[in-house]
């Protein structure tokens, strides 16, 4: 063999070890991505898991505010059933909202505020939220990384090739962030 053929060789070589490496990169990202979103339906699990218990709580006390259980119910399924990033975010948005809206109604009944049951569900629903907050940073950090490393060069050359696309961040409008947040400070 002669020292051009040997070249190309080495050339062939090390092309295919660069993108073994980089496609190796973005599995690691793109797996990351998948482990930050199971963490985000993990706790919103949880919370679906504790609102009947709230709002049984709540109804106990409120029996004719049934528009607004049925609201929440409503708003929970929506979100339970959502799928896409963006459907979920959406569906959030409008529990959260709702969620505001029953906690606003149990103001109006010293019963519920001073029930143990509904303040340890309340607890518990502000540091699901918590965790949920959390969660969520870290899956757009993620995202952020994974979407970044799929449009860098020279990654952006074969990543679609190899099936990677970019990923959708799991957002609250800035009105719907604060009910997030405002929903479970609520001071009984």
């Amino acid at each position: 063999m002669d020292t051009t053929t040997i070249v190309i060789i080495v050339i062939v070589v090390l092309i295919i070890f660069f993108v073994i490496g980089l496609y190796n990169r973005l599995v690691v990202l793109n797996k990351r991505v998948q482990e930050a979103w199971s963490d985000i339906t993990a706790q919103l699990k949880r919370r679906y898991d504790l609102i009947p218990n709230l709002i049984d709580t709540v109804k106990g006390y409120a029996k004719h505010e049934k528009d607004v259980f049925k609201e929440v119910t409503k708003a929970r399924t929506k979100a339970m059933n959502a799928e896409t990033t963006q459907e979920k975010a959406e569906a959030e948005n409008q529990l959260s909202s709702t969620l505001k809206s029953l906690f606003a109604v149990s103001e109006s009944y010293p019963d519920v505020k001073a029930s143990k049951n509904f303040l340890e569900l309340q607890r518990e629903l502000r540091d699901t939220e918590d965790k949920i907050l959390a969660s969520r940073r870290f899956y757009n950090t993620v995202v952020r990384d994974y979407n970044i490393a799929i449009k860098k060069f020279p990654a952006v050359l074969i990543a679609s090739m190899l099936g990677f696309t970019k990923k959708d961040f799991f957002e609250l409008d800035e009105e719907q962030n604060k009910v997030v947040q405002e929903a479970p400070d609520v001071k009984f």
